[in-house]
Formats: structure tokens, C-alpha cells, sequence
């Protein structure tokens, strides 16, 4: 099976600090709020916050904050609404960037995003400007301690995925975003627990940026991203280094 390896190594910073878990677990409560009040509060009726709630369980969210997140979206605890806006632009070296927002305020929201691109040496584009550069793939992943590959890679195809790869610590399963929620319930009744499971852009190529200060200002965009509350996600073609 193809292999994933690049794409591992953009997704996301490995060490994360209490407080960038803390805003992570922010970030999903209200995601899982928005569903629950498109979608209701049963996870059984309502594919998407089954869907959420495995991706919460994945970061660490603890079952009692699951349960106090629905049961207030459910009833009359948070009056506000939310709406889902995405975001495509070009960062340093024209590095593609897919920025996924829930907000109470898109003017806020779009002159936040604006703001950090321009002063990271890059710029906002229209919608569909990078998009085509990306795959929507369903990516679940499985720690690799323990677990036979063969038998992974096997359930794994057998519930629907698309594609499995291994790069040493991880078995990455990838879905079709419409097989995502199937695939996942097929490997949880098997008793497999996921590192991560939610829905992803992958770029369908990666970019290396060779300028250190233009690699400063990549990682600083990312930063500057993450860190409003706005944004739920960002998605980027960029090959990070190790270090």
C-alpha cells in the first residue's frame, strides 16, 4: 500500500504544551456543539457526533467533558451559533494553507485570518484557490506497539478503508470521507483504540522551504493560526524538517 510518510510529518507539532491541549479540547467541544444542535444529542441518529466523540476520545477529552458538552448544546446553556467558513490562502514560498473556522463573527474571523497571513509574508486567496490541491480522506490512526501489521492492514480493508500504510510507530487507515464513520466502528468493535481519527486535507504533493527566515515565518503563520479560537484546523503542503 502507498505510503504517507511526508504527510505524517506536516500534520502537527509533536510535543504539545498543557495549553495548546487545553485550547485543543476547546476547539472540539465546539465543534461537538455545533453538531449536536444541527444534528440533536444521540449519537445513535446522528452519525456526525459519533464521528466527534471518536475524535475527542482520540485527543484525550475526558468522557465527563464529552457528556457536559452535549448536554448543554442540547438544552439552553449556549444560545450562540456558530458557522462553518474555510479559508484558502498561500503562506511563505507558496505554501498551500487550508484554514477550517467555527465563528460568531466572520468579519472578526476573516480579518484575523487575513492579518496573520499578510504579516507572515503570505496572502489570502478566493475560494477553490488551493483547495484542488488537497484530498479529503477519512485518516485513522492506530499505535503500532504490540499489533501485528498484517492483522491491522487486514481488518483495516476488510471494514472499507482505502488505503493503509505503516511508517514505524503508527498504522495510518485512510477512508473515503463518506466510509469514514463505518470504517471506524468496524475497527472499535475489533477493541482498536485510535491515536487520532477525524476527517483531514492531505496535499496531494508536498513543499520544502529552503530560506530560513521564510520557514520561521511558515511556522510562525501556523502558530499565529492555531492560537485563535476561531480556528478548528489547518491544513498545509508544507514538508516540515525534523528538528
Amino acid at each position: 500500500m502507498s505510503g504517507h510518510s511526508k504527510w505524517n510529518n506536516i500534520k502537527r507539532k509533536k510535543e504539545k504544551t498543557d495549553a495548546a491541549k487545553a485550547k485543543i479540547f476547546t476547539k472540539i467541544g465546539r465543534e461537538i456543539a455545533v453538531i449536536v444542535k444541527s444534528g440533536g444529542p444521540n449519537p445513535n441518529e446522528n452519525s456526525k457526533l459519533k464521528d466527534a466523540i471518536a475524535k475527542a476520545k482520540a485527543a484525550n477529552v475526558p468522557n465527563e467533558n464529552i457528556e457536559r458538552i452535549i448536554k448543554k448544546a442540547a438544552g439552553d446553556g449556549d444560545n450562540t451559533n456558530y458557522e462553518e467558513l474555510v479559508y484558502e490562502g498561500y503562506g511563505p514560498n507558496g505554501i498551500a494553507v487550508v484554514v477550517e473556522t467555527l465563528t460568531d463573527n466572520r468579519n472578526r474571523t476573516a480579518g484575523d485570518v487575513r492579518h496573520y497571513f499578510d504579516k507572515c509574508g503570505g496572502n489570502l486567496g478566493q475560494s477553490g484557490s488551493v483547495m484542488f490541491m488537497f484530498d479529503r480522506k477519512g485518516v485513522i490512526e492506530i499505535e503500532a506497539e504490540g499489533r501485528d501489521e498484517d492483522t491491522v492492514m487486514e481488518a483495516a480493508l476488510e471494514a472499507g478503508a482505502e488505503d493503509f500504510s505503516f511508517d514505524g510507530d503508527v498504522f495510518e487507515i485512510l477512508t473515503d470521507p463518506n466510509d469514514f464513520g463505518t470504517v471506524r466502528e468496524a475497527l472499535e468493535q475489533q477493541g482498536y483504540d485510535f491515536v487520532s481519527a477525524e476527517i483531514q486535507y492531505i496535499p496531494q504533493t508536498t513543499s520544502t522551504i529552503d530560506d530560513a527566515d521564510a520557514a520561521a515565518k511558515m511556522e510562525k503563520l501556523i502558530d499565529m493560526l492555531e492560537e485563535n479560537d476561531d480556528v478548528q484546523a489547518i491544513w498545509h503542503n508544507w514538508e516540515m524538517p525534523e528538528e
